[in-house]
């Protein structure tokens, strides 16, 4: 199932009896095990029908003669296991799939460690009609700004386009750390409202002017004193600028307008055009004004150096150059 359809079933108090939540991104695999905890009894019946364990401290042997309890004076009890992947004789869960209590539901937090798919017992959970079996991936990092957007729909709140990328492009993808930086700044909009890129700037630290965003958008422009501005802020401020991260996010927009030279003649509207680029539809202009000084071959050269100047930064073929100085070299080589 996907994480939005296990979402929506539990808010309609639809539950399963067994959730098996694994992956690489533990932000979802927690919001699942939090939604139930706090929807699955009322605050009277979690004093004796909540039971959290950790898997450093069980067996499955123990999980499993906690989960066949009966309620106590409720509908159902609900078992969290977290650090599951630390139970050694996960096997032992293998009968209780097939004779599970109906009355519990049994919740497991499997992180930092893949399941191995090959074990009977997790080809058991993943068939079975009475278990989700969730696998948490990774979100892309051009997907960050799209999910920022949704999360702050989903919280009543609006945050403008501009807003979202430069939180996206200074926070990365972890999205514990994205959403926590977000509901500090909706406690400063009461009733609703729009984050904007001043609010951004004020409260968390994070340069409206001087960030990746804003350096990409000054070479699309050619504004060489603004892009070597920012690169004397990057070199000012390494351990809030690393390098690493702004070849990242130029590596991605100059992928895109490569995109953009060979599908704008068979994709002519801006809407379809940016699906395929993965953006949302209000960048689209910095692809139409990026292509106009940056042709193909051009974008093609420029991705070749940035993965040249990713491996100096990395030590490869680089005379202790530092980071503020290949990065000034880079800028130079694109913008010329």
């Amino acid at each position: 199932m996907k994480y939005e359809e296990i979402i929506a079933d539990i808010k309609k108090g639809k539950y399963f009896p067994i959730y098996f939540l694994s992956g690489e991104e533990p932000y979802f695999l927690d919001e699942i095990a939090n939604k139930i905890e706090k929807s699955a009894l009322t605050e009277d019946e979690k004093a004796f029908n909540q039971t959290i364990l950790y898997g450093n401290d069980v067996s499955m042997t123990a999980v499993t003669d906690t989960a066949r309890r009966f309620p106590m004076m409720a509908q159902r009890q609900v078992v969290i296991v977290k650090e599951a992947q630390n139970i050694r004789d996960f096997e032992n869960l293998l009968p209780y799939v097939d004779h599970f209590q109906p009355t519990t539901i049994l919740v497991f937090l499997y992180k930092n460690k893949k399941p191995d798919k090959r074990k009977g017992v997790f080809k058991k959970l993943a068939s079975s009609p009475n278990c989700v079996y969730f696998d948490s991936a990774k979100l892309y990092d051009n997907k960050i700004p799209d999910w920022i957007v949704s999360y702050c729909k989903e919280k009543k709140c609006m945050i403008s386009p501009k807003a979202a990328n430069i939180l996206a492009d200074s926070l990365g993808n972890d999205l514990s750390k994205v959403a926590n930086e977000l509901d500090k700044l909706m406690l400063l909009l009461p009733g609703g409202g729009e984050i904007k890129e001043n609010l951004v700037e004020e409260h968390t630290g994070i340069s409206k002017e001087f960030n990746t965003f804003e350096l990409t958008a000054a070479i699309v422009a050619m504004d060489h004193l603004k892009a070597n501005r920012i690169v004397n802020y990057f070199e000012a401020n390494p351990k809030n600028n690393p390098l690493i991260l702004t070849i990242t996010m130029l590596f991605r927009y100059f992928l895109n307008l490569l995109t953009y030279h060979y599908q704008k003649k068979s994709t002519p509207s801006p809407q379809e055009m940016a699906k395929i680029l993965g953006i949302n539809p209000y960048f689209m202009k910095d692809y139409t004004e990026g292509a106009k000084r940056y042709n193909a071959m051009k974008c093609a050269n420029i991705i070749s150096w940035l993965r040249e100047y990713d491996l100096k930064s990395k030590g490869v073929g680089n005379a202790n150059i530092s980071d503020g100085q290949l990065l000034r070299e880079l800028i130079f080589k694109i913008m010329h």
